[in-house]
């Protein structure tokens, strides 16, 4: 983690750990493990924390530094960059970019939401 932290400063040490924790939440829902592209990682991110934090999942991810999909790609690549997880060579951050929107996802969406998406 101190190496993580010298390199990107921006995000708790928890949102990487919650990261590294939904890339296995995320193979153990398929068949055999596989290589994740960015937009299945983000959306198996935004279904951990709805598992883990509930009605409190953005404002816990944002409590880490965690805003947007952009950053999850940015503490994916900080993994790849020192070491924790591979990448492929038509991986990049770009795939993160706007695969959902936080409060769509975490607040207007959440399933115990009656009230209608305006």
């Amino acid at each position: 983690m101190d190496r993580i932290r010298l390199r990107e400063p921006r995000y708790d040490e928890r949102a990487y750990l919650w990261v590294l924790a939904a890339l296995e939440f995320c193979q153990q829902r398929l068949p055999e493990r596989r290589h994740l592209t960015g937009r299945e990682l983000a959306e198996g991110c935004r279904d951990l924390a709805l598992a883990r934090y509930g009605v409190l999942a953005r404002e816990v991810l944002e409590h880490w530094g965690v805003k947007e999909t952009l950053d999850i790609g940015e503490i994916v690549f900080t993994l790849v960059d020192v070491g924790l997880l591979m990448k492929q060579p038509e991986d990049n951050k770009e795939d993160f970019i706007d695969v959902f929107d936080f409060r769509d996802a975490f607040d207007r969406d959440y399933p115990w939401n009656a009230a209608p998406s305006a």
